[in-house]
């Protein structure tokens, strides 16, 4: 497939090559599905508590004797039906931690990858630079090669060019920067456009190629 390449003023400076093996792979929606979901397991804390009836203060008399009150027997005033009491089948810690091989989850970013170049998502730049660290450079030069589209940019190494590309970038809602080796299912997805300096493309195919 080939794309055209773009400087920051938005002007083609020439045309590339992309590698077929990563942007034109057999689209797996299965896998997708299955990758997007184990990253969204993974990020949850599990870190959720509540006390049972054994681990809430008090409670430890029993309130009225067995018999002779006229009133429903009782153990404990902490109980689940008393107020203040223990709850029942709550939730406990827990990891939500979902494996899934490395070649299935490199799998399925080329099926994503794909569909960006399918459907016209990606934008590819000889270089992502920004005179000095000012959003609104920033926002200019985005304006001018995505519109209005929301945007991923992908970053192939850190060094002060690509320190103040970051820093230009993190107040603007619809961008976010990332490595390149970073790459994931969804923050590709979750973006109009895919931004790829022709460095950040030598590290896809590195690793995905």
């Amino acid at each position: 497939m080939e794309v055209d390449v773009y400087n920051m003023q938005g002007q083609k400076v020439k045309t590339v090559e992309l590698p077929a093996k990563i942007f034109e792979a057999p689209v797996n929606l299965d896998l997708m599905h299955q990758a997007y979901v184990r990253q969204m397991a993974n990020a949850r804390l599990g870190t959720h508590k509540t006390k049972g009836r054994s681990e809430v203060s008090g409670g430890g008399r029993k309130p009225w004797k067995q018999k002779g009150t006229g009133r429903a027997r009782q153990g404990s005033t902490r109980a689940a039906h008393w107020v203040g009491g223990g709850k029942v089948h709550t939730p406990k810690p827990r990891s939500y931690t979902m494996d899934m091989p490395r070649k299935m989850r490199r799998a399925a970013l080329r099926s994503a990858l794909s569909v960006k170049a399918a459907e016209q998502g990606l934008v590819v730049v000889d270089q992502v630079s920004v005179a000095e660290p000012k959003t609104k450079l920033m926002a200019e030069a985005l304006n001018r090669l995505v519109g209005d589209a929301s945007v991923l940019i992908l970053i192939p190494e850190k060094d002060a060019n690509y320190e103040m590309v970051i820093r230009s970038s993190n107040n603007l809602a619809e961008a976010k920067t990332l490595m390149a080796s970073y790459l994931n299912i969804r923050d590709l997805l979750s973006f109009d456009k895919l931004m790829i300096p022709l460095p950040a493309l030598d590290v896809l195919e590195s690793y995905l190629g």
